[in-house]
């Protein structure tokens, strides 16, 4: 019977790494994002007798994994056994050991055996053990990083905390960073006519809130707005675009200010598309707007957090550039053709791209909420913005596959409008200076060190 082991050090307290596992969120952070996995149902938490079922996709079949948990000893181990699913038997072990100065082992033990034939069907060629290295070498690794946040970030009480979008990439995943890390999180959800718990609603369309749910929140995290991709933009998808952003953010800013002191932070997101297309030009805070619709709508999106500055709120506008991660956004779109090998440079190539890993973005977050110097506009990107031609180049060559098909701008420009224009081939140096001077740390500053991450290509 196969089995497999994967073990790394934690400096970590092995109480703190084991609460980690045990909090809401702890399964979603360390699901792999390039896996199309879902969580179905679950009942109760680790301990004996809680039970998951996970919708695993392959292509047009999905596959449901049941399991439970069992073998629970408090701050030492338990264990996730299959009751249904893809393997003949599948016993995953989690164990936390004290190191001997300290710190913990955190090691992950597998017992596992597939049906006869089962195999290549399932897992696309790979072998069960390649994949099981790849799974628990990102599974270790974001651990460590949320793990080391939680601490930089959880001084003190916890944190209550308030997300817009909280379904959406990047408010997903923050929701489920705050809540391993001990916090609490009041989801504001639309479309329903009773919130649920931990929820509240809310409605910019007709200046529906339910405030005295916001009550004693430290913070406001403002994410929703119209998807920017999908449509050809036309007259009603613009109007869609930019109310979307500038109704729901008056909305919020008007109820931090009508909440009274000690006001929450709101921490509202805009976007790099702020500083148009300025080719080479380096730009920080500092910089002034560009032309385009998209740096007109960013600025009337920074503008609708006014009510909230003037009441004396502290407001933090996030210029989030390209967000890394294979769960969508512009990663996840582009990635079908560079995986079979049709991917190459858009345009001219030299437009920059302005990119952050999807976990430094919510890093990111975590230190404006707790930074005092964070106010006004702050630039959530990486370090080092590329060019497109570089960009793509460094996917090709952490997908191994090739990068010689460009996409010439009157293609682009046939294919979406004025939307492939302003996001495909317009593109804007964007460095993030007041990150970098407040000292906040960036886990993959490095654009391929970020790709390999987030698509489970790390080497070695």
């Amino acid at each position: 019977m196969p089995i497999f082991e994967h073990k790394s050090f934690l400096d970590q307290d092995p109480a703190e790494v084991f609460a980690w596992h045990m909090r809401p969120g702890a399964l979603e952070r360390l699901t792999p994002p390039w896996e199309d996995v879902r969580i179905i149902q679950r009942s109760g938490g680790i301990a004996d007798g809680g039970t998951v079922t996970l919708g695993l996709r392959r292509g047009p079949t999905e596959l449901k994994w049941h399991v439970k948990h069992a073998g629970f000893q408090e701050g030492r181990s338990f264990r996730d056994e299959q009751i249904r699913g893809p393997f003949t038997r599948w016993v995953h072990t989690h164990s936390f050991e004290p190191g001997e100065n300290g710190g913990c082992w955190v090691v992950d033990h597998v017992d596992w055996e597939l049906p006869l034939g089962f195999a290549g069907q399932f897992l696309g060629g790979r072998s069960v053990d390649s994949e099981l290295q790849r799974l628990f070498r990102f599974r270790h690794r974001r651990l460590r990083c949320d793990l080391a946040r939680a601490k930089r970030y959880g001084a003190g009480k916890p944190l209550k905390v308030a997300i817009t979008g909280s379904g959406g990439l990047v408010g997903g995943a923050l929701r489920h960073v705050l809540t391993t890390g001990g916090h609490e999180v009041v989801r504001l959800v639309r479309g329903v006519n009773e919130a649920p718990e931990g929820c509240a609603l809310w409605n910019p369309d007709t200046g529906l809130i339910e405030r005295e749910k916001l009550e004693g929140v430290d913070a406001i995290v403002h994410l929703a707005g119209e998807p920017l991709v999908g449509l050809r933009w036309n007259d009603a998808k613009k109007l869609r675009i930019e109310e979307s952003r500038t109704k729901g953010t008056d909305l919020i800013a008007r109820t931090v200010a009508a909440m009274g002191r000690p006001y929450p932070v709101l921490i509202s997101a805009s976007a790099v598309g702020f500083y148009g297309d300025r080719g080479n030009e380096q730009l920080d805070e500092r910089a002034k707007q560009g032309k385009g619709f998209l740096a007109g709508v960013c600025r009337a999106w920074e503008r609708a957090t006014e009510p909230a500055r003037l009441a004396g709120a502290r407001v933090v506008n996030l210029r989030i550039g390209m967000v890394l991660t294979p769960l969508g956004g512009a990663l996840g779109t582009m990635l079908l053709p560079f995986k079979v090998g049709v991917g190459g440079r858009l345009g001219s190539g030299k437009q920059y791209v302005s990119w952050i890993d999807h976990d430094d973005v919510v890093g990111l977050i975590l230190h404006a909420i707790r930074s005092e110097r964070f106010r006004g506009p702050v630039n959530a990107t990486a370090p080092y913005p590329v060019p497109n031609s570089t960009f793509t180049n460094t996917l090709g060559r952490v997908l191994g596959r090739p990068t010689v098909l460009p996409v010439p701008s009157i293609a682009v420009k046939a294919l979406f409008g004025e939307m492939g224009t302003e996001l495909l081939l317009t593109g804007a140096r964007v460095k993030p200076g007041l990150a970098e001077s407040d000292g906040f740390e960036y886990f993959f500053p490095a654009l391929e060190e970020s790709l390999r991450f987030q698509l489970g290509r790390e080497e070695g």
